[in-house]
């Protein structure tokens, strides 16, 4: 009787996660594994998938387009997740503090993030045109000459930067305010008594303290900017250097797949970057034990 019941209520947790999981398995583990077999193929639209074993994964090697890609790539991540690491840590110091009206900064700092990229790529655009923006407009008053933002790949990937470090810092700050929240006050009241200073309470307390905050915002970042896209895609100008040269790897992968039909390749440069991904996550979950510390209850 006891195995008869246990399997009527199997039978009954099957039809109720039958919905959700028919539509993990049709849309996200069945594409997974279709990919998997496209990045073998030579499958370029519209002549039918020709298997060629790992001949793309070869090809990656030696294209010049994919290394500049994740060149550009590193590079945005080495520039911009110290900046928002850091300003986000002192924008949510500033956010922790008890002051009238705080209430109001709080959600004023969040409201870029629930801006759409889009709108946020284009504003940005305008801000940083070397003619009218009005970037370019303060640096004259201070008399130098703007540089050509978004027409070189170097100064437009400088104003990629910005933009997003503006758009995301809200976002990491409330992380970060949430691990300064979950600080017991005892310990500052703890090390007042033995007369340490505001430094020494946010060295000794605070900083340790906000470390697996610190590790979720780093492997976070890192996993999206890995995937930065939108941005790239929209805000250099037409025609220009920039937009030739400036290029990610989701950017390669997209023009790959539908821009030049190469199905085959495309799959293939995304398991690569699944790949790097997967790698540099291991790699920071694994060096958590020097630096990140847990508080045990």
């Amino acid at each position: 009787m006891a195995g008869d019941f246990g399997l009527k209520k199997w039978k009954w947790v099957v039809f109720f996660l039958a919905p959700s999981l028919s539509g993990l398995l049709i849309f996200i583990v069945y594409p997974i594994i279709a990919s998997i077999g496209v990045s073998l193929t030579d499958w370029t639209l519209p002549r039918d998938p020709n298997f060629i074993g790992l001949a793309n994964f070869q090809t990656l090697l030696n294209d010049p387009k994919f290394w500049s890609a994740l060149q550009y790539t590193v590079i945005f991540i080495a520039l911009y997740v110290p900046l928002v690491f850091i300003l986000a840590l002192g924008l949510a110091l500033l956010l922790n503090q008890k002051l009238r009206g705080m209430i109001i900064v709080r959600v004023a700092t969040f409201m870029p993030v629930v801006a759409s990229w889009v709108v946020v790529s284009l504003i940005w655009k305008w801000i940083f045109n070397p003619a009218y923006g009005p970037v370019n407009a303060l640096i004259t008053q201070l008399g130098f000459d703007g540089p050509d933002w978004l027409y070189q790949p170097g100064s437009a990937l400088i104003a990629i930067v910005l933009t997003s470090v503006w758009k995301d810092v809200g976002y990491t700050a409330l992380l970060y305010l949430g691990g300064l929240q979950g600080i017991s006050e005892s310990y500052y009241e703890a090390a007042r008594i033995d007369g340490a200073g505001r430094w020494q309470a946010f060295r000794h307390i605070t900083l340790p303290m906000l470390t697996p905050t610190m590790l979720f915002v780093t492997i976070t970042l890192i996993i999206n900017y890995f995937q930065l896209f939108d941005q790239v895609w929209l805000m250099p100008m037409r025609d220009s250097a920039a937009e030739r040269q400036l290029s990610v790897m989701v950017v390669e992968i997209v023009r790959n797949a539908f821009s030049y039909n190469r199905m085959g390749y495309a799959s293939a440069m995304s398991w690569v970057l699944f790949m790097i991904i997967f790698a540099v996550t291991f790699v920071q979950l694994r060096a958590q034990k020097r630096w990140v510390y847990y508080e045990v209850e």
